[in-house]
Formats: structure tokens, C-alpha cells, sequence
């Protein structure tokens, strides 16, 4: 058991970073101001922000710059493989949020490239024209369904973070990720817990590779990185709400 708490801790912090991406893993460096949501623990924040940024300069950094330098078609297909994994948790929030278009479009989509794209490798869909394909998560449902954001929150090892996302997440370890369901939650003799981990290590590791640069540069121009990483958090999360 503890073995498993601490591997989703670890994987899950990379996953968290995905807050400040848009959909295709780039990281939105805007200056728009994003809502105010107050920083009610900011001197603990700020030490598990630091303590974050001390392990991923041991653990993640160093992974994604080899991570980077593998072939294109590999990283393409890992990222491919990875954004249709994302549809089982995309499409039930297109439903909460009431998009049932966009729900049978993700549900066609996932179901086309997990067959003919080779369990996701390939974006097929893609080439056949259909929209392009937007993550929902939990967190953009709540507050799509009135939640407030409360104060902003650095987790150890998860990173940033809002009282309303993280109790979002919860969802899904809960039942809410069908991904989770089929291959720790249930013994469903097809798929095994470690399934489920790598896929996670991988997301982290792949989303760490792709926004390697842009991290290292807000790091070292930025006169106070922990308040850059918040502002860029909260603006993401206005944007995708």
C-alpha cells in the first residue's frame, strides 16, 4: 500500500504541471490577470513549492532531458497514446458539462484510434478531420456547476493547485477514471496496477520533456518563480473554464 501511495504521489506531481498547458502540452505564458483567488497558506506554499522544485531537479528534470532527445515518431506516439487514455476522463465531463455532441465526438474519436490507430499511437482522428480534441478534467466541471476555485494551494509532491481541484481529484480515484477503474481499482485480469503508473510516469515525463525549455527560461527570468508558476496555474485554469 505504500508502495502505491507513494508512486502516484511521484507521478501525479508531474501530471499536476499539465495545469499550465493548453491542449496540445505547451505551456500558455500569457499576462492576462488571472481571477482573483486568494493565497490564504502562502508561507507554507512557498516552502512545498520549494521542496517540489528540489525534487524535480533530483527525479524529473533529468528524466525529461533524456526524455527529449528520443526520436520524433517516438515522443509523437507516446503523446498520441497518451491524449487517448485522457478521452476516459474527457467524455464523462463533456456529459456533467451538458456538451453531448462533444461527447459522442471524443467517444468516436477514442474508439477510432484505440483500433485503427494502433491503441492510440496514431492520431487518425486527426487526419480524418474531426475537431480538434480539448481535456475536460473534474475540476472544470465543478466550477462549470457553480464551485468556487477557494484558496490556491501548493500539495507536496502534487504541486499547485486549488481547494476545488483538489478535491476534483479525489473523482478520480473514486470511480471516475475508467483508466484507474480497469487496472488498479478492479481486478479485471487484462490489465494490472502497473499499467496504470507507467502511463502516469509517462504523461509526467512527457509533459516535462515538451515544456523542458520554457520552464528552465521562466525559472531563471523570472523574479519570483513561485509567484510566476501561481499566476500562470490560475490563468490556465480561467481559460479552460
Amino acid at each position: 500500500m505504500f508502495k502505491k501511495i507513494t508512486i502516484i504521489l511521484i507521478t501525479t506531481f508531474t501530471l499536476t504541471l499539465n495545469v499550465n498547458a493548453a491542449s496540445d502540452g505547451e505551456l500558455i505564458l500569457k499576462k492576462n490577470e488571472p481571477s482573483e483567488v486568494r493565497d490564504c497558506f502562502e508561507n507554507i506554499n512557498r516552502a512545498t513549492f520549494a521542496f517540489n522544485q528540489a525534487l524535480d531537479g533530483i527525479i524529473f528534470q533529468p528524466v525529461a532531458s533524456v526524455y527529449k532527445k528520443l526520436p520524433s515518431p517516438v515522443k509523437n506516439g507516446v503523446s498520441n497514446s497518451l491524449q487517448n487514455l485522457s478521452n476516459l476522463v474527457t467524455i464523462p465531463n463533456n456529459i456533467l458539462q451538458g456538451d453531448f455532441a462533444l461527447a459522442g465526438s471524443n467517444t468516436g474519436r477514442f474508439l477510432i484510434n484505440s483500433t485503427a490507430g494502433i491503441l492510440g499511437l496514431v492520431d487518425v482522428a486527426q487526419y480524418l478531420g474531426m475537431s480538434d480534441y480539448v481535456k475536460e478534467d473534474f475540476g472544470q466541471s465543478f466550477a462549470k456547476l457553480g464551485a468556487g476555485p477557494g484558496c490556491y494551494i501548493v500539495l507536496p509532491v502534487l504541486g499547485p493547485s486549488t481547494m476545488r481541484d483538489t478535491v476534483s481529484s479525489t473523482v478520480n480515484f473514486l470511480g471516475g477514471n475508467a483508466w484507474y477503474n480497469v487496472t488498479v481499482k478492479n481486478d479485471t485480469h487484462h490489465f494490472d496496477d502497473i499499467d496504470y503508473y507507467s502511463s502516469r510516469a509517462a504523461a509526467g515525463i512527457d509533459f516535462r520533456a515538451k515544456n523542458y525549455d520554457s520552464i528552465e527560461n521562466l525559472e531563471k527570468n523570472s523574479i519570483d518563480f513561485y509567484a510566476s508558476v501561481k499566476s500562470l496555474y490560475l490563468q490556465d485554469r480561467q481559460k479552460k473554464i
